[in-house]
């Protein structure tokens, strides 16, 4: 099996207009997700340039993020760490708060879910306004995580959220 090319994903990426509200465009992943060879490609994208060994954990974010992280953590052989909107994680956790357009939201990871030192790769579907991947990024380094990397599979460019997530090397496949 061939490994998809970008332009085959960003081509099987559906448009949804005024979803989930008017004046929104959203990016509907799902039939990328149907497809296995285009699925594939993209975790084979979202890995360009990650050695194997140079990551210790994937940590994806609710809840798109867990199927692209989840499968990279495979693909890698390391664990995989998910950072949940809050309430929804079982043990002790660690919270952090950020801001949205209309109010606010909380986003949480287990206390032991990463360990100091440990090198993560945080992958998420959409970087919009950068609120959400900048929050899971304060929880990791309160744990005293390594983020060695943030990559999306798409970016809204628009919406400036690079600017929120720092010094990090940001890695999107495809811009609008």
């Amino acid at each position: 099996m061939t490994s998809a090319t970008l332009a085959e994903i960003e081509a099987a990426i559906r448009n949804v207009p005024d979803f989930p509200k008017p004046g929104i465009q959203f990016k509907d992943i799902t039939p990328v997700l149907a497809d296995g060879r285009l699925f594939s490609g993209v975790i084979d994208h979202l890995l360009d340039g990650v050695k194997p060994g140079s990551v210790d954990k994937i940590v994806g974010i609710d809840a798109r993020g867990f199927i692209f992280g989840a499968a990279a953590a495979v693909r890698l052989g390391v664990g995989f760490v998910p950072v949940r909107k809050k309430g929804k994680l079982p043990w002790a956790t660690h919270e952090q708060s950020y801001d949205l357009e209309y109010g606010s939201n909380t986003v949480a990871i287990h206390v032991d879910a990463v360990q100091a030192g440990e090198r993560v790769l945080l992958l998420d579907d959409l970087l919009a306004t950068g609120g959400t991947a900048a929050a899971a990024m304060q929880l990791l380094e309160r744990l005293g995580a390594k983020v060695v990397g943030v990559n999306f599979v798409i970016e809204l460019k628009f919406l400036e959220g690079r600017a929120r997530l720092g010094a990090h090397p940001v890695r999107s496949l495809i811009a609008y």
